[in-house]
């Protein structure tokens, strides 16, 4: 069946199972990802790519059900030519996923991203720049020989290797919002530095980036402001750097000019002798003196003391992290997949998840009147993943209009109050490395796909 007869028959399914969260999807979305991947169904099937891509998705939503189930349960599959009413083959899951690949799921994760994340980013600006925060964090994968051989292990010291592969992730995130703007991942052996200059290109003018002080490089954040129209960054500063005063700007707040490594010129022969930034010191409450390093240069239009405060502000991407790790992959962060072309497909999959669901708290934050990290991330989820599991037995269509009313009317329950700034958190182990041996996987030769 050909992509333009078989739409039809998916819009006439989908609206049923998923209208209360993917209509944020445009229809025409799903089409240009797969046309421009080359993975729409060419025949028919009971799966066909058109619903299959939806599959990644739904395992990001419903995590503690078999990936069959979670066909079943959201109606992800044709009826059958005679219409009797037969259960997909787990074969024809395995099967439909490994022809759909990897590549449509991240065309339409970046579709998505560059809609949303970019509009909300330009709706909750600071001083007329969009924010933004780029950090790393990692994803254990299926202990096979295919994935560890392709990511690799974390380097546990004395412990040896990982016990799990692990996946290197880069993010950046819109961080008044939690909406995810572009994403790079890969093998763990390669540093989040190099994730994260693949990300710049997804970093519009007019913004601000901010980091934490590992991300501190010439070659890292000298491209990122440089390669656009009044982009700018802000990091830490590690302690052992060293640079030149060139003016004082206001009480503890200079201008200052740093050198470029040889090394790094060496690898980036663009990159300048020596370049120059603003350097902020300032102690809060109960912590130690720290200085800020930025790209923004004008001390009137960008007052210090503001600055200070926005840096902080970059913890909403540690938050919006945990709302990954610990509320939709539910602490289980070893994905399913077991070959590294099915962990990137998954991996899409959970940020799109993510993202239409902090979508949805945006738009119910905007008829609240509130921020939308005012709104409870964990609530949120498990009332659209009831909604959409119940949406998949409906039979009594005249009854969504009410069950819609009465989702927006729950969510506007789960508004949080206000961060309370004076609170502090000083780190500290909570719980200890176990002294036993880890329990190491036997050797099985060829990896499972």
């Amino acid at each position: 069946m050909h992509l333009d007869r078989s739409l039809p028959l998916v819009a006439a399914l989908a609206p049923q199972n998923f209208d209360n969260i993917t209509r944020h999807i445009d229809p025409e979305w799903v089409e240009q990802a797969l046309q421009a991947t080359g993975t729409a169904s060419v025949r028919t099937r009971r799966f066909p790519a058109e619903l299959a891509i939806w599959l990644p998705i739904g395992m990001a939503m419903v995590r503690d059900r078999p990936i069959v189930e979670v066909v079943d349960s959201l109606g992800l599959v044709l009826p059958a030519a005679d219409a009797k009413p037969t259960l997909v083959a787990k074969s024809t899951v395995q099967q439909a996923r490994a022809r759909l690949g990897e590549e449509p799921m991240a065309w339409l994760f970046s579709r998505c991203a560059d809609e949303w994340s970019h509009a909300s980013a330009a709706a909750h600006r600071w001083r007329g720049l969009a924010l933004y925060g780029v950090d790393g964090s990692t994803l254990r994968v299926a202990d096979s020989d295919e994935n560890g051989a392709y990511f690799g292990y974390g380097n546990g010291g004395h412990r040896g290797p990982s016990g799990y592969p692990l996946v290197r992730l880069v993010g950046l995130m819109v961080l008044r919002s939690h909406l995810l703007a572009a994403a790079s991942f890969g093998p763990y052996e390669h540093g989040e530095h190099t994730y994260a200059r693949e990300l710049w290109r997804s970093v519009p003018d007019n913004s601000l980036t901010i980091m934490d002080r590992l991300f501190f490089a010439a070659g890292v954040l000298i491209p990122l402001a440089r390669d656009g129209h009044n982009r700018h960054w802000m990091v830490r500063a590690k302690k052992n750097l060293r640079w030149r005063t060139l003016q004082r700007l206001g009480p503890n707040d200079y201008l200052v000019e740093m050198d470029v490594s040889r090394q790094a010129r060496s690898q980036d022969p663009s990159l300048p002798k020596t370049w120059a930034m603003r350097a902020i010191k300032y102690q809060r409450k109960g912590f130690r003196p720290e200085t800020l390093l930025t790209s923004l240069l004008e001390a009137e239009e960008y007052p210090a003391d503001e600055i200070v405060l926005l840096y902080h502000e970059r913890w909403e991407l540690e938050l919006g992290y945990d709302e990954i790790k610990t509320e939709v992959l539910e602490r289980e962060e070893t994905l399913r997949s077991k070959s590294p072309a099915g962990v990137a497909q998954e991996v899409w999959g959970i940020l799109l998840a993510y993202n239409l669901v902090r979508l949805e708290i945006e738009r119910v934050a905007a008829q609240v009147g509130v921020e939308p990290i005012r709104i409870s991330f964990v609530g949120a989820l498990r009332l659209i993943v009831d909604e959409w599991l119940w949406w998949s037995h409906m039979r009594h269509p005249g009854a969504i209009p009410s069950r819609l009313r009465n989702l927006e009317a729950v969510l506007k329950r789960l508004v949080l109050p206000p961060r309370r700034s004076e609170r502090s958190y000083p780190r500290a182990v909570k719980i200890k490395m176990s002294n036993y041996a880890r329990k190491r996987r036997p050797s099985t030769g060829a990896g499972v796909k």
